[in-house]
């Protein structure tokens, strides 16, 4: 009896460690799933990690060599006390005005200036740009002057209506106001060089005229112009250029008066001088 109830006894408890065994078993066969899941997700989240450090440290390095780039023009351009471009000397003087004066720039057309010459372009082209600022057109003008810029160069055409009667090189009085307005403009700017076109119809000049032809014509009324500039108006004459045309640019066709009209026509081209430029930098 005692060895049957002994027995009983044991079996259960084996049956019991039975139990406890498989429970703790399931217990930390779950621990391990959960284990292995946040393992998988930590991994995940490693690589992505990565990914992003990689692209952070290739902008680091473009970055990096930018400023490398940038520090080595500077260091030369800081550590060289006059810079050669061409037949002109560019001091350290002269550096910082032009910093200044580029400051002032449209940023954008700044940012597409690559050479020193694009630089110095932008600052005479600012310059005029500033005294121009459609000053030259009067009510009433409209039709007979434009004025179009291209890069730097300033080219202000004006219709013989206001310069002269036709046939005639004397320059009209009512164009007086006209012209003080331009010199004003042309002196305001010394780092430049103004070309003073005349161009004619395409009419034959009458036999006992007091001009040969349209060739003579054009250039009587460039030269005309010039006189009046550097007379009345005190324009340097070594900044001015006389130039005839005569009838060959003309704008449109000769057939008809309207269009002998715009031809008969007087251009001022504005030119900066780029050594002027500098020049005027150094003795600031």
């Amino acid at each position: 009896m005692k060895k049957s109830i002994a027995l009983t006894v044991l079996g259960a408890a084996v049956v019991l460690s039975s139990c406890v065994s498989k429970k703790r078993y399931v217990e930390l066969e779950s621990q391990y799933n959960e284990t292995r899941s946040t393992l998988t997700k930590t991994q995940v989240e490693k690589e992505a990690i990565e990914a992003k450090y990689a692209k952070i440290e290739e902008r680091v390095a473009s970055y990096n060599a930018k400023i490398s780039s940038l520090t080595e023009a500077n260091v030369e351009l800081e550590n060289t006390s006059l810079r050669n471009y061409g037949n002109v000397v560019i001091s350290n003087k002269d550096k910082e005005q032009m910093k200044e004066a580029l400051a002032k720039v449209d940023p954008k057309e700044l940012a597409e200036a690559r050479t020193l010459e694009d630089s110095m372009n932008l600052i005479v082209s600012y310059n005029l740009k500033k005294n121009l600022d459609n000053s030259l057109v009067e009510e009433g003008e409209e039709d007979e002057i434009s004025i179009d810029i291209d890069e730097t160069v300033v080219m202000i055409t004006i219709s013989d209506k206001l310069l002269f009667k036709s046939g005639s090189y004397k320059v009209n009085p009512k164009a007086n106001n006209l012209l003080q307005r331009l010199a004003d403009v042309i002196n305001s700017e010394p780092a430049m060089e103004v070309l003073i076109e005349g161009h004619t119809d395409a009419q034959t000049v009458k036999k006992g005229a007091y001009v040969k032809d349209n060739w003579d014509l054009s250039v009587e009324r460039s030269t005309a112009v010039i006189r009046k500039l550097q007379d009345d108006f005190n324009v340097d004459p070594a900044k001015l250029i006389a130039a005839g045309r005569s009838s060959y640019q003309p704008l449109t066709e000769n057939e008809t008066a309207e269009g002998r009209s715009k031809n008969r026509r007087t251009r001022i081209v504005i030119l900066p001088n780029l050594d002027k430029f500098l020049a005027l930098l150094s003795a600031n």
